[in-house]
Order: C-alpha cells, then structure tokens, then sequence
C-alpha cells in the first residue's frame, strides 16, 4: 500500500501503444488498493475499422473515445475521490495528441469545438505517470501481445505518435508529472522492477520528476 499520507488518491497511468500501461495501472491498482478505471478501447465500433483506413475512419474513431471518455469520467465527479483510491490507464487530456495527428484540418476545427468544452468538466488526477519507451520497443511489445486490429500498425505511424506523446508531456504542467522510461524493464514479469517502481511513486513529486530504472534493474 502507499502510505496513508499519500496525496495521491487519484492517478492516471499514460503512454503510448504497447508500452504497457493498462498492465501497469492494474497491478498499481491492485497494489495500493484502488479502483481501476480503464479505457473502454474495444468498446469502439469504429476502431477496427480505423486501423485499416485511418484516413477514412478517423473522425468517427476519434469523436466515440472523446465521448466515451467523457462519460466515464464525468462519473469521478459523483464519486469521493478521497474516500476511494483510483487508478485510470489513461489522460483525458491525451484525446488531443491522437486527433492531431490523425484528423484532416475540418475535421481537427470541428474536434478543437468540442472538446475544450467538455474537457472543461473533468477532474483532473493528483499524479500523472507517462510510461515511456523507444519506438522500436513499443513495435516489439504489440507483436508480442498480438492483437489482430494492432497488426496494420506501421513503425512510421508509431514513430509519430511516440514523437506527439514526448511532445506533449515534455510540455506537460496541469498536475505532477512522474516519467519513468520502460525500455529495460519488465515490471509485468519481474517482481523487483514493479516494486522499483511503486516506490518512485511514494516519494514526494512536485511538477516533472524523470526517471531511469538503474542498470542493475535492468539486468
């Protein structure tokens, strides 16, 4: 468990495809004893569609997790967040990064209408962790998890979308902000790696805090 002191009653785990951040933000969860709150990713209709032509099927994709992700977390504001741990696997604020890169201008005007207004609404979490890795290793991770909607993904689309990702928390100041670089870590697999981690965690985090795993982690 974190310590009862801990300020962090809310957190929400990010990172780009493949890097492992569901995974992470249930063991978290399960760890400090919070509720969990994920994505509803293949909940969308459209998103099967999308990765075969994202050109086309962009907008649609796009506009459903928006809402989707609207709605659950308009859920958090019924709820006491001080009374009940929980741990997101994901940013509502990330929406933005994936509508930049795969709208067309019309479509990205109309999206930059409604989203302010609805992001306006959410709560925002007491800690943000933004699980980063190589483009080469978030390519190596999908093929390992091999899902069939992910096998389209090419290695220029995930370059982007890692490039947008750093971009944007490297820019990142709305709450704390821990970043831990995941490249040679197995915190899925290895025991001593997670725990590494939910002690980086319990330390105290004002603004942007960067982390490596030290070499004898990794090894």
């Amino acid at each position: 468990m974190l310590p009862e002191t801990s300020e962090f009653n809310y957190i929400a785990v990010e990172g780009v495809i493949g890097v492992g951040k569901t995974t992470f933000a249930g063991m978290l969860a399960e760890r400090i004893g919070a509720e969990i709150l994920n994505e509803e990713v293949f909940e969308n209709p459209f998103l099967v569609d999308f990765y075969k032509n994202r050109k086309r099927h962009a907008f649609a994709c796009q506009l459903n997790f928006l809402i989707s992700r609207f709605q659950q977390q308009q859920q958090l504001l019924t709820r006491d967040l001080f009374a009940q741990r929980i741990v997101a696997d994901y940013l509502f604020a990330k929406d933005s990064i994936f509508a930049s890169i795969n709208l067309s201008e019309r479509e990205l005007a109309l999206y930059n209408k409604i989203a302010p207004a609805l992001s306006a609404e959410i709560p925002k979490p007491d800690l943000a962790i933004y699980l980063q890795a190589s483009t080469s290793v978030l390519m190596q991770r999908i093929h390992k998890r091999n899902y069939s909607f992910e096998k389209s993904i090419d290695l220029e689309y995930l370059e982007m979308l890692n490039n947008a990702y750093n971009y944007y928390f490297f820019h990142y100041s709305d709450t704390p902000l821990l970043v831990v670089r995941t490249d040679e870590i197995d915190f899925a697999n290895n025991p001593e790696h997670f725990e590494d981690l939910i002690e980086q965690i319990t330390k105290p985090i004002a603004g942007k805090k960067y982390y490596v795993p030290a070499a004898n982690l990794a090894g």
